[in-house]
């Protein structure tokens, strides 16, 4: 449709074209016929006319078909360009879409070219960039670069790979960086501590160059590393040795009986491991050695003490000490205090080895006392009079105790057989198998128990016979009569009743401090006579001659008893 309209456009522009020539030919005639020109001239003048015509004419179609030339030229260039862009891009090759003219096909083609350009300057640029940051970290990290061809156009694909290559790189620097940062500072750290001046290259780059121009390695990596466990494993021993001779100048403070004054003196080198407090400590170590050799009968009795102690936290008998000859020599030399510190040095390795076995054994020893404590609360009769709770406590503590002592003898008598298997050896406690030890204590503790319970059945089998003979008194505690109402006129009711029978009764009065009360329970007189009648306390009341007179003796005679206990079975 809009084609159709171009051509009639055309076809009308060129009727008018022709027209308007038409019009200016005959102007001219029209001229040429005022001014008189002959006709001749007139066919000459018209030849000129067309001439010009035809040459400007032929000029113009000249100039178009250069023009359709150049666009012609120009699009075999560019599409032979854009061919090439193509391949270089590794893109498909630009097809146009449909039919065109030459000059849209052209203007098209030199577009697409144009853009092709564009995309192989950014990725060549790209290409450079990524190249040079790759360099850089290669050269810090000690990398190879990156295979990729300089002279070619990268693909897509290829510059996303050299991107994540560049990328992992970083992060490998920065991980590399970090780790290099961190062990540097340890390693100075460490240099400090002891007094460590770099001599070797390698440490003076580390410590003193810049950061940024270590190359991170992994072989610089490893050998940092390295360098490191050397420094912390030096500082190790530096630290143990210098805790050794902190314990050696307290065992020998200990030992000379240093005052605290000079021991504050060296307070300040009693912590750290530096060279400086190492030599000190040496220093502090010898003067005591040295003073040690001149006070070696004090020293050596200061190692019989913590013999002594070692002896008792392993739980040695009288004849594994007495094995100890030495202990008891007076001949103080310095052969003496050799054997001495041999064989403290000795216990003392000893207990640090079974040092479980005899906390666990010094347990027991505890809770075994503590048991037989509550044991002996629990047979004592005036555990009764508290009134503060603890009776309570104790019977809650010695049934925990009864449930804690044979599990604990369980866990100790598997903890010995692994130990006894191990070491082909028994475990001896005081010069006994524990074990054995233990059933010996359960059985003197049960021997106890029946010795008291037959003493008991003894004793209470007296008081019977006594109160069967004698009569028995109020057993009515005093601070429990002092809680009825105390009625003046019943005190001196009861005072003139007592005051009565004071003539046959005035000697047993300061024994009992009160009245004599006699059991309401019917028993047989000393003479054999029939039984007396049971009595009750009603204010009046007439003694028996012969009765009382009996009871004035016996109670002269038993006064020291009968006055510490209290009769019950009474009515006042």
């Amino acid at each position: 449709m809009l084609l159709a309209s171009l051509l009639l456009f055309s076809e009308v522009l060129a009727e008018e074209s022709i027209v308007c020539l038409q019009k200016a030919l005959n102007h001219l005639r029209e001229i040429w016929e005022l001014i008189g020109i002959p006709e001749d001239q007139r066919l000459q003048r018209t030849e000129v006319v067309k001439k010009h015509i035809k040459d400007l004419l032929d000029m113009m179609i000249a100039e178009e078909e250069s023009l359709k030339e150049r666009l012609i030229k120009s699009i075999s260039i560019c599409q032979k360009e854009l061919n090439t862009l193509c391949s270089e891009l590794h893109v498909e090759p630009f097809q146009e879409e449909g039919e065109t003219t030459i000059l849209q096909l052209e203007k098209d083609l030199r577009t697409q070219v144009e853009l092709m350009r564009k995309q192989k300057k950014e990725r060549k640029q790209e290409l450079k960039l990524l190249q040079e940051q790759d360099q850089e970290l290669c050269e810090i990290l000690c990398l190879p670069h990156y295979d990729v061809d300089s002279s070619s156009v990268p693909s897509l694909e290829e510059l996303s790979q050299f991107r994540q290559h560049v990328a992992t790189l970083r992060e490998t620097k920065a991980s590399r960086r970090e780790e290099f940062v961190n062990i540097k500072r340890q390693i100075i750290l460490c240099m400090e501590e002891l007094d460590h001046t770099p001599d070797t290259s390698f440490e003076r780059d580390v410590v003193c160059e810049d950061e940024d121009a270590f190359c991170l390695s992994l072989e610089n990596i490893a050998t940092l590393q390295k360098l490191l466990r050397q420094l912390e494993m030096r500082k190790s021993q530096n630290e143990a040795v210098c805790e050794g001779l902190r314990a050696q100048i307290r065992e020998l403070w200990d030992r000379l009986q240093i005052p605290a004054e000079e021991r504050e003196a060296v307070a300040t080198v009693m912590s750290g491991s530096k060279a400086k407090v190492r030599k000190a400590l040496q220093l502090e170590v010898d003067r005591l050695e040295e003073l040690k050799m001149q006070n070696m009968k004090k020293v050596i009795e200061a190692i019989r003490v913590e013999l002594a102690q070692y002896w008792d936290q392993c739980f040695y008998s009288q004849e594994q000490r007495q094995a100890f000859g030495p202990y008891y020599a007076e001949d103080y030399t310095e052969n003496l205090l050799q054997l001495h510190d041999a064989e403290i040095v000795r216990l003392r390795n000893y207990y640090e080895v079974h040092k479980e076995l005899f906390e666990g054994v010094q347990k027991w020893e505890e809770s075994w006392r503590l048991f037989l404590e509550f044991e002996r609360k629990a047979s004592d009769p005036s555990r009764f009079t508290n009134r503060g709770g603890n009776l309570l406590k104790e019977e809650k503590q010695r049934a925990k105790l009864q449930k804690i002592l044979p599990k604990l003898e369980e866990e100790l008598k598997a903890r010995i057989e692994m130990w006894e298997q191990e070491h082909s050896q028994a475990f001896v406690v005081n010069g006994q198998k524990f074990m054995e030890y233990v059933t010996e204590q359960w059985e003197m503790h049960r021997m106890e128990k029946e010795r008291a319970k037959q003493e008991r059945q003894l004793k209470n089998k007296k008081q019977t016979e006594t109160e069967m003979l004698y009569g028995s008194a109020p057993r009515t505690p005093s601070k429990r009569r002092g809680l009825v109402p105390n009625t003046p006129g019943k005190v001196r009711k009861l005072n003139t009743t007592t005051m009565s029978n004071a003539t046959a009764n005035s000697s047993i009065r300061p024994v009992f401090g009160g009245t004599i009360y006699r059991s309401p329970v019917s028993r047989l007189p000393p003479s054999g006579s029939k039984p007396v009648g049971t009595s009750t306390c009603s204010g009046k009341k007439t003694p028996r001659a012969g009765r009382h007179g009996a009871n004035k003796e016996n109670l002269e005679l038993n006064g020291s008893i009968l006055s510490a206990r209290t009769f019950k079975g009474f009515q006042i």
